[in-house]
């Protein structure tokens, strides 16, 4: 039996500014993943750092944190069968030129 799972999605920052949050939506729910809450938010720094906090003491840490709490990012829990590897194989890989063809970051995300 697949387990059902709940996992939470960042729509970051750039993406709210180039109006992809419902691409990115739609792209999910079509995994068979539904929001079971969702909310925009402007970040408060100590939130940023506590969520990145594994990345403390790493060169991109205080720019991470930097860029989250640039401007208001839409935060969302999804839910379904194995909602966590469906996640993880829709977006792709951290860095767009590695991820798959078809993914979110493939397909969406900045070259930096």
């Amino acid at each position: 039996m697949v387990e059902l799972q709940r996992t939470l999605v960042l729509v970051k920052p750039d993406a709210m500014q180039r109006g992809l949050a419902g691409e990115i939506i739609s792209r999910l729910e079509r995994r068979g993943l539904r929001i079971v809450g969702m909310k925009l938010i402007a970040v408060p720094r100590a939130l940023a750092e506590e969520h990145y906090a594994e990345h403390k003491g790493k060169g991109f840490y205080s720019g991470l944190v930097e860029y989250i709490c640039s401007s208001p990012i839409l935060a969302a829990v999804f839910e379904g069968p194995s909602a966590v590897k469906a996640v993880r194989q829709t977006v792709g890989k951290t860095n767009p030129v590695e991820a798959m063809p078809g993914t979110i970051r493939a397909d969406l995300g900045l070259m930096t």
